[in-house]
């Protein structure tokens, strides 16, 4: 079905589902290792996402802040739930002040192609290896203790082979989108394995609750969460993402509303609300645009409906939520990586100068080496700078 611009079938809602791979594995372990609400979590993702697919009219992702998520989780003893929303306020209000001032498209003119694509291709390298790792984990699920196995073969990875080779196959196919039927058979396959024992069916939402960081956590979350996750932030959820719209969907007018003010505006305004009632921060992503596309998602309809599905989770299901998307086993949420990244990491086929491919290659392999993709950013910007000042033949 297609209401104007918006497309409303199975495969615009297989594509929707591309991304679960990111957004899974870091919102579940906040919520477990931090004391994130699940309401609150699902709620405003969900409300991201609508907000997204009305406006922009595109397959925009929502996604966890990855460098914000990543400290939180590492050291649940230093970051209360105060700090993560005081980070969340903070972030929204630096990139705010970003868009309305003009600093975000003067900061853009750092990013020429060749630092894009060695970013793009940098994440797409992330996502593939993390995307393996999860198919090569042991334990089918996230947070479980124990391995299940068959014939001595860890139940993860055959359902990683077959859930890759199912992927592979369906890839193209309207009939059966590739990540409905992996993420719909996986979660079958994980209630089988028991993923749902003893979750109960609790109905209604969890505690939503106003959060009043005191200054010592606004400057806490300052130092230990917001600067570390600006310059990716800026690399990869605006310049990143504006650029991957252009090039996956041309330089018209349905991808006019996809600028760097107005990336900058969205993700402000919405981790404004967040961190006043303590959620996870969010933004958008390169990668997820890529996993979006990649399983079929080409508009906002695609938005609203991942939209609608994690609003109904929180609202009516918020008590069992995270016990549902756990369900999910690692090995299909790491296909959906894998394929994520195999996409992302294909953008750099245009680049095809050797000056432009040799910056490219040192920001992605810097990028991959360290999961710094800040670092990488800046040490691009210096060594085309070089390059260009003195001449230098590569």
């Amino acid at each position: 079905m297609q209401i104007g611009s918006y497309k409303f079938d199975r495969v615009e809602f297989a594509g929707s589902l591309g991304d679960l791979g990111t957004l899974i594995p870091l919102s579940v372990a906040l919520v477990m290792i931090t004391g994130l609400s699940v309401t609150t979590v699902l709620m405003m993702t969900g409300l991201f996402y609508v907000a997204c697919g009305l406006y922009y009219k595109l397959p925009i992702p929502v996604q966890p802040l990855k460098v914000v998520s990543a400290i939180a989780i590492a050291y649940p003893d230093k970051i209360s739930l105060p700090i993560m929303g005081a980070a969340g306020m903070i972030f929204g209000l630096l990139l705010l002040l970003m868009a309305l001032t003009g600093l975000i498209d003067w900061l853009a003119r750092f990013f020429e192609r060749a630092i894009m694509r060695g970013i793009q291709l940098g994440l797409g390298l992330i996502l593939i290896h993390k995307g393996i790792g999860f198919v090569l984990r042991p334990e089918i699920f996230l947070h479980q203790a124990g391995v299940v196995s068959l014939l001595g073969i860890p139940v993860n990875l055959i359902i990683g082979i077959i859930a890759g080779l199912l992927t592979l196959l369906l890839l193209s196919s309207r009939r059966f989108p590739a990540a409905l039927v992996v993420v719909s058979a996986g979660w079958g396959v994980g209630i089988l394995f028991g993923a749902m024992a003893g979750a109960g069916l609790e109905l209604g939402p969890t505690p939503v609750q106003l959060c009043k960081p005191s200054v010592e956590e606004f400057v806490n979350a300052l130092f230990l969460l917001v600067i570390p996750q600006i310059p990716l932030t800026l690399g990869n959820a605006v310049m990143g993402t504006a650029d991957t719209c252009c090039t996956l969907f041309g330089k018209e007018a349905s991808t006019g509303k996809a600028t760097y003010r107005a990336f900058a505006t969205s993700m402000g305004l919405v981790n404004l609300i967040i961190g006043a009632i303590g959620g996870m921060p969010v933004c958008h992503g390169a990668g997820g645009l890529a996993a979006h596309y990649r399983f079929g998602a080409r508009t906002g309809g695609s938005n609203l409906m991942i939209g609608l599905l994690f609003l109904i989770i929180a609202l009516a299901f918020g008590r069992i939520g995270i016990s549902c998307l756990s369900a999910i086993p690692n090995a299909v949420l790491g296909i959906l990586l894998l394929f994520a990244g195999l996409e992302l990491a294909l953008m750099i086929r245009d680049v095809i100068e050797r000056k432009e491919l040799f910056v490219s290659l040192l920001i992605a392999g810097i990028g991959f080496a360290t999961t710094n993709m800040g670092a990488a950013f800046f040490v691009g910007i210096i060594v085309i700078n070089l390059i260009k000042w003195r001449k230098i033949e590569i």
